[in-house]
């Protein structure tokens, strides 16, 4: 339920767009969650990579009502800003960790091993993580399924934290999944 999550968007950064397979569907589904987590009053959380070389979160993604947005050098994004905001929102009853973002084998894997340990319930959305290569992403992906992570879609997160059609917001989130349709959706595992 929207009161048990937050939301973590992972080093969707300017420098990483020309060489990340479908970069464009990992922002879509970065705005996608966004948008909700603003409708429904869900926390979110960004990291950028160093920026100082790889740049910031891209434009089209609106981070300005996000709980934090921290720099790092470490590739797990449980470092101090992060980690620290967790634990406040653990106090609330917090204890589901939603992740999209970059790269499925370096920063979001490290970051699903580190909220597994820490005794989170990970979910990473399939459409909306991506590496440079196809193999990199099925592989990152793959060892956080196997160490315990829930491998859903953007779409099956939404409609769960909203669990009816009689849900207030409901027609507001319908709009924004209709409107950040993907035009070339990632790829299943196989």
């Amino acid at each position: 339920n929207p009161e048990s999550c937050v939301f973590f968007i992972c080093d969707i950064q300017e420098r990483f767009r020309p060489g990340i397979h479908k970069f464009a569907t990992v922002v879509q589904g970065a705005q996608r969650l966004i948008r909700v987590a603003n409708a429904l009053e869900i926390a979110f959380m960004v990291t950028e990579q160093y920026p100082k070389g790889l740049g910031n979160t891209v434009s089209e993604i609106d981070i300005s009502s996000a709980n934090c947005v921290v720099e790092k050098t470490d590739f797990s994004m449980m470092v101090n800003g992060i980690a620290t905001k967790l634990q406040e929102l653990r106090g609330l009853g917090v204890t589901d960790v939603v992740i999209v973002g970059l790269e499925a084998h370096v920063c979001v894997q490290q970051t699903t091993l580190d909220l597994l340990a820490s005794g989170y319930q990970v979910h990473l959305c399939v459409d909306a993580v991506s590496s440079q290569s196809t193999l990199d992403r099925a592989c990152g992906l793959h060892r956080a399924d196997r160490a315990g992570a829930f491998l859903t879609t953007t779409e099956s997160v939404l409609f769960e934290l909203l669990r009816s059609k009689d849900h207030p917001k409901f027609k507001n989130v319908q709009a924004i999944l209709k409107e950040t349709r993907p035009e070339e959706p990632l790829e299943w595992l196989g």
